[in-house]
């Protein structure tokens, strides 16, 4: 007779994820009651059992987790790329301030470079923030391609907020381990 391969791999009853769901919503209830009331509002509990719900699958965690991951990638390579311009700015100030030897026309001088810098400077913050600006519509729609609520593309600030909170509830609940039992 011939037997099938047994994993030891058990699906959780369905009594097991409903406890859960429960747990995740308590704790969720928990994060949400510490928010400020005007933030409260804009977060339903039908909005937080969605959550609960959503995230009883670790794959979500490990979706924003890995959103984290490349965020701050990208967040360090802006730092570098802004210190990249202000460091070309004090070596092109010193190679001026050897070159030139009569204090007026190096005033004159570094005077136009200090504005040369300044245009570099907000063009790179530009940049910045353009580059910012699109990491958050990327996390945005994969969050909502990923099925989880409350999350969609939007440039409101209101709306990008509550996603954070969202964010930082979903980070948390990756931290909290649910014991049970029974399976």
């Amino acid at each position: 007779m011939e037997t099938s391969p047994n994993l030891n791999i058990s699906e959780p009853s369905p009594e097991f994820l409903q406890r859960k769901i429960y747990f995740l919503v308590d704790q969720l209830k928990a994060m949400h009651a510490e928010l400020p009331e005007k933030l409260q509002t804009r977060i339903s509990y039908d909005l937080l059992t969605e959550l609960a719900n959503c995230v009883l699958n670790d794959s979500i965690f490990d979706i924003v987790k890995a959103l984290m991951d490349l965020q701050h990638v990208t967040e360090k390579h802006l730092i570098q790329m802004r210190a990249q311009v202000e460091n070309e700015y004090e070596i092109e100030v010193a190679n001026w301030c050897e070159k030139i030897k009569d204090a007026e026309e190096l005033q004159h001088i570094l005077g136009l470079l200090k504005i040369k810098h300044r245009k570099k400077l907000l063009e790179t913050d530009k940049k910045i923030v353009e580059a910012l600006d699109q990491k958050v519509y990327d996390q945005q729609s994969t969050l909502q391609k990923a099925g989880v609520p409350g999350f969609y593309a939007t440039q409101s600030l209101k709306e990008i907020k509550v996603q954070m909170f969202l964010l930082d509830f979903i980070l948390r609940l990756s931290r909290v381990k649910y014991e049970s039992t029974n399976k």
